[in-house]
């Protein structure tokens, strides 16, 4: 049964080449002057982004929060306030991948707190009772779909937590030109189209029943980004890979592909805490997960879902059982394809010393006892071993 759903996403979505110089001073101050620039490392100022951006804003007001990094940190969200608060900002503009936005979103709502933002985290239901700063977006690179999306998820080192927070509003605008992603490195380029594919796993295996139209809408984008993931590696400046995935990226995590779901996601919450402990990046340790989690959630139940997968999404024909541990196996080659680390050991985590503390803040922060296959403590330990 396709299960009740409200959808509702008002993002302005402005895809293609060439818009920014011509558009972005528009489309930000269409909420006012004053202007936060978030970004991160400076990778925007060795690309002339930066520079792009700062022609396109001549007349307003700029601020700038740099530095905002990867998995990124509670301290940022709390800079951000500051300054929002003290400079009345009326506008965030946010250059940059998932990290940078997601900080921002919360930014946005921060303005509106008098106390520390990571409440805000802890607790969405607060962002909701307050206002939320209008965001826009200039995505440079294609991963989480937060440009799209109402969601961010944030970590805090000190208590060892990197938990999603949800507000009141998507971005206002975003600008997604997929030539800005050329520049990608490899590693972030895998990464990133390792993070897309399993936003739509998440979604794909759910035990809602004849939900076609969205089942049929993730087969679509997997087959996407199982094409061009690979080509995007072999050739960075290929506009057409990276348009691609770009897309998919956004209609991964928009709100279409969960339409008519029941159940709640899994390799994620087990990730989070993987980053949490050890701050390794989100789309690598989705890698190494995801097989190990599949063969977990194959069962008697779950065959013929997972054999749909593997004919409509791998073209595989054969037996139920046997098209669905074939579907596996070619998920895991495909993974490995990217030459990041497919084990826990390949990213520094040697021991196992986290493991119970990680595994049951996963369940309990993930309810993964209400995922697609139920997951006690004990079954998560299992995974993160067989993971090694």
């Amino acid at each position: 049964m396709v299960n009740n759903f409200t959808f509702h996403n008002q993002t302005d979505i402005r895809f293609g080449q060439d818009r920014l110089d011509a558009e972005l001073k528009d489309a930000v101050a269409q909420f006012g002057d004053k202007v936060l620039l978030t970004y991160g490392g400076g990778s925007i100022k060795k690309s002339g982004l930066y520079d792009r951006v700062m022609k396109a804003l001549d007349g307003l007001q700029v601020y700038e929060l740099s530095g905002i990094a990867p998995n990124p940190k509670i301290d940022s969200v709390r800079a951000g306030q500051k300054l929002v608060q003290e400079h009345d900002i009326d506008v965030i503009l946010a250059v940059g991948g998932g990290s940078v936005i997601d900080a921002s979103k919360v930014i946005g709502s921060a303005k509106f707190y008098q106390g520390d933002p990571w409440d805000l985290v802890l607790d969405s239901s607060k962002r909701f009772a307050i206002d939320q700063l209008p965001l826009v977006d200039i995505l440079t690179l294609s991963a989480t779909g937060t440009e799209m999306n109402q969601g961010s998820v944030i970590s805090n080192p000190e208590t060892k937590q990197k938990l999603g927070t949800g507000g009141p509003d998507t971005p206002a605008v975003s600008f997604l030109d997929p030539a800005l992603t050329f520049s990608v490195s490899q590693w972030q380029t895998a990464a990133g189209t390792i993070d897309i594919f399993s936003h739509l796993s998440e979604q794909y295996f759910d035990q809602s029943s004849d939900n076609d139209v969205k089942n049929g809408l993730i087969e679509g984008i997997m087959r996407t980004v199982i094409k061009w993931g690979p080509v995007a590696m072999q050739e960075p400046d290929n506009y057409d890979a990276r348009a691609n995935l770009m897309w998919a990226a956004t209609m991964a995590l928009n709100g279409l592909a969960r339409t008519g779901n029941q159940n709640s996601w899994t390799v994620h919450p087990i990730e989070h805490e993987l980053s949490a402990y050890y701050d390794i990046t989100h789309g690598v340790g989705l890698g190494i997960l995801t097989p190990h989690w599949m063969k977990f959630a194959l069962n008697e139940n779950s065959q013929a879902l997972f054999a749909q997968y593997g004919r409509n999404v791998w073209h595989l024909e054969g037996f139920d059982r046997e098209v669905a541990e074939q579907a596996i196996e070619k998920t895991r080659q495909w993974l490995a394809s990217f030459e990041v680390p497919t084990t826990l050991a390949g990213v520094g985590i040697d021991n196992e010393d986290n493991f119970k503390a990680m595994a049951e803040s996963a369940v309990k922060v993930g309810s993964l006892n209400n995922a697609y296959a139920p997951m006690t403590a004990a079954d998560v330990e299992t995974l993160l071993r067989a993971a090694k």
